[in-house]
């Protein structure tokens, strides 16, 4: 009797009200991982073709990814660093190299220094040392949009801590040194917990772990905190690791084992550099490991990402700041060890791409880069097209579904609809800014390659250089000579970024 009277009423309720709207759980916002290698080249992985580095929890991951093949970073890291939390050209957010850990200039310094350098004719562009806080970061954005934030790692864009990535965005931080490089790789870091610093290098919260302990495998432990603690909740979490950045200290377990191996390329040789390139690949399996344990995989964004071109330059034999280097020198164990185990060899070698770290060739800015989505981002796939630092922000907050802010201006373009296979990304050309050691600009436009320089070099005499790197990725054929309308036409490309960018 009970049933068919409230069925009754129930029938009389839709009759006077018309239907029910069905209820609609609100959608899943997904968690975001960026997982940033530094100076980790495009051949310093498996995935990418490397016969003497083993990176299977890369090739796990590329198995599930998109991966692609013309992804760019600028030549070195806080550049980098920077474009992807603003989304910025390094020419307008102004920190145009590695100077994030230097003290940081007054907010009304001149952005051109006074005079030239003794053997420049140009002046150049100061590269700021510290990301601007008036920036809107990605951080920022998505904090205030409900994600959790923490940063783990390498930070690089300001040595004080009115500069520390807790002042743009980031709620739970660990990190130290605002070095390049950690002080240590090896417990004791030489870091205050207090983070107050008292000395060169020891700047940061992290605390020592036992006598020993990895900084690798401290920053994993770190972020998988950080994740189990967020598990309800959306996240976005930096694991930004220091490796492969010198100094180069490693588990001489793994190194050696590499030592008795022989790269069938015949181009890479330093088991210093794959046993460092192991311990990340560990790091990594362990982070996609805690995801499937807590079921969290398809609910997040993976993103693999490096922020340059490989090293192909320091600690080589002929490296100036190893000359005269004696007991006294704060590293003197570590180079001694590293000359034990890679001799006179640097790092590692990008080959077929020309040059590394520090140079706007292929080498020192096309790395590696894989996405998962999963049930999102058909897995094994790979794309050609060309993506850089300043696309994250854009391609991210798309995926998040979280409007981009009205008072920020964005360089970067989405590239969803290439990830989803549902269009591709609409931009004419992507540039590479890069005013210092051999000051020079990049644009990429299809196939072409235009560099310019403002005054000759004696290794690089040429101000302009076109290479087609679909017939050329090593960069040995420079077209420009045969090819003036190709030159002109790009060259043009680069006098509107340069008043674009300011």
């Amino acid at each position: 009797m009970k049933t068919y009277f409230l069925n009754s009423i129930v029938s009389l309720l839709l009759l006077y009200c018309g239907p029910v709207p069905a209820l609609t759980a609100a959608p899943v916002r997904p968690n975001v991982v960026l997982f940033l290698v530094d100076d980790m080249g495009w051949m310093d992985s498996s995935v990418y073709g490397s016969q003497y580095y083993e990176t299977p929890n890369m090739e796990r991951l590329a198995k599930q990814s998109m991966r692609f093949t013309n992804a760019y970073a600028v030549p070195l890291c806080s550049p980098t660093r920077a474009s992807i939390l603003s989304g910025q050209y390094s020419a307008r957010h102004g920190i145009t190299s590695a100077t994030g850990h230097l003290p940081p200039q007054p907010e009304d310094a001149a952005r051109y220094p006074a005079k030239t350098s003794p053997n420049k004719k140009f002046i150049y562009p100061d590269s700021k040392n510290y990301l601007d806080p008036k920036l809107i970061t990605l951080a920022e954005v998505l904090r205030d949009a409900g994600y959790r934030t923490g940063h783990f790692g390498k930070w690089h864009l300001g040595a004080t801590s009115q500069h520390w990535p807790d002042k743009q965005g980031f709620e739970t931080i660990w990190h130290c040194a605002p070095d390049p490089g950690p002080p240590n790789y090896f417990s004791p870091y030489g870091v205050h917990a207090e983070g107050q610093p008292t000395a060169r290098h020891k700047v940061g919260n992290i605390t020592d772990g036992p006598d020993g302990e990895h900084i690798t495998d401290r920053l994993t432990d770190e972020a998988l905190r950080f994740i189990e603690k967020h598990r309800e909740e959306p996240f976005y979490l930096n694991l930004w690791h220091y490796s492969v950045h010198g100094p180069w200290q490693h588990k001489e377990q793994y190194t050696a084992r590499y030592a008795q191996k022989k790269d069938p390329r015949g181009e890479q040789h330093n088991p210093v550099m794959a046993s460092m390139l192991q311990n990340v690949d560990e790091s990594l399996g362990r982070v996609l490991d805690k995801l499937d344990e807590l079921k969290l995989t398809d609910k997040t964004l993976f993103i693999f990402y490096s922020d340059n071109g490989g090293n192909t330059h320091s600690w080589r034999a002929d490296d100036p700041k190893l000359r005269n280097v004696t007991e006294k020198h704060p590293k003197y164990e570590t180079i001694q060890s590293y000359r034990k185990w890679a001799g006179p060899e640097a790092p590692t070698n990008n080959a077929p791409l020309r040059e590394g770290k520090g140079r706007i060739y292929e080498g020192g800015q096309r790395v590696p880069l894989m996405v998962r989505w999963p049930k999102h981002i058909e897995a094994g796939t790979i794309s050609d097209t060309v993506v850089g630092p300043i696309d994250m922000y854009p391609t991210i907050l798309d995926v998040v579904q979280v409007e981009q802010p009205d008072n920020h201006i964005l360089d970067g373009v989405s590239f969803l609809p290439v990830l989803l296979k549902q269009g591709t990304l609409e931009r004419k050309a992507f540039f590479t800014w890069f005013p210092h050691l051999i000051p020079a600009v990049s644009v990429r436009a299809g196939d072409y390659k235009l560099i310019r320089r403002w005054e000759p070099h004696p290794d690089y005499p040429e101000l302009y250089e076109l290479y087609n790197l679909k017939e050329d990725i090593g960069e040995t054929k420079n077209l420009a000579v045969k090819m003036p309308d190709k030159v002109k036409q790009l060259d043009t490309l680069i006098e509107g970024f340069i008043k674009e960018t300011g």
